[in-house]
């Protein structure tokens, strides 16, 4: 298990996946090599090893720790800029997002920009209305057949619970947002995929979501990958538990 503190980590988050945008470095394309037994060219596979995260002391972790609010924010400024294209967010509510992601009116602005079906109304019929603080923030497709026939039949998950439902946590969806890259030598990638040593087998379906300066942070925060990926997944950490600082 490899260790790294924030001393040794520019300020903006500066990572091992980032640097394998310009190349990896020995240590990671021999970690990569090993992972997957290369000894001839080969397709990517699902069932193979993957490279394992660095661990990072996230804020909120251990006791009498608290969210970074700022980054919570941020992240879901992420979410909705980039991530909400194909990803929903099926348990958090309107209401969740008051007095952590914004104020109640802007809560209410927000959710107005929704049509959500309701009904049936008086006439039987169904309907659409605005939608309201009660209502659960709404996916990008009608049902998994719309996501998948956009998404060369691959589904992209619900967000929601995905900081619980992967192995190492925040370590992991921070590392495989940063962690594009060209795959090594004898490695072959099928059309529509894309290389990412932290993905089980190293061919992924979705595409780099992050670039520098992709969207521009309401607080003036510098977007590079790595701020964006931190602050997304610091996001969605607090959307798989926003009862955390409660506790």
């Amino acid at each position: 298990k490899t260790e790294a503190t924030w001393g040794f980590i520019p300020a903006m988050w500066l990572t091992l996946g980032q640097n394998a945008r310009l190349g990896l470095t020995g240590s990671v394309v021999a970690a990569g090599l090993a992972a997957i037994a290369l000894s001839n060219t080969r397709v990517a596979d699902a069932s193979a090893a993957c490279v394992q995260p660095t661990e990072y002391p996230w804020d909120h972790q251990g006791w009498l720790k608290s969210f970074d609010y700022a980054s919570v924010r941020r992240g879901f400024q992420v979410y909705r800029e980039v991530c909400a294209a194909c990803h929903s967010l099926n348990r958090i509510a309107f209401r969740n997002l008051v007095g952590t992601v914004m104020t109640e009116e802007e809560a209410k602005e927000l959710a107005a920009e929704y049509d959500i079906k309701d009904g049936p109304g008086e006439d039987g019929e169904m309907f659409e209305r605005p939608g309201k603080l009660s209502d659960y923030i709404p996916g990008p497709y009608p049902n998994q057949e719309a996501a998948r026939a956009a998404n060369n039949k691959a589904l992209p998950p619900d967000l929601s619970l995905i900081i619980k439902s992967r192995p190492r946590r925040e370590d992991y969806i921070f590392s495989l947002l940063t962690g594009y890259c060209d795959p090594p030598e004898g490695i072959e990638i099928r059309g529509g995929q894309y290389y990412n040593p932290y993905f089980d087998g190293g061919a992924i379906s979705m595409a780099p979501p992050l670039g520098d300066e992709a969207i521009e942070f309401e607080d003036g925060t510098p977007a590079t990958v790595s701020q964006m990926a931190k602050d997304v997944t610091t996001f969605l950490t607090w959307a798989s538990e926003p009862e955390h600082d409660e506790r």
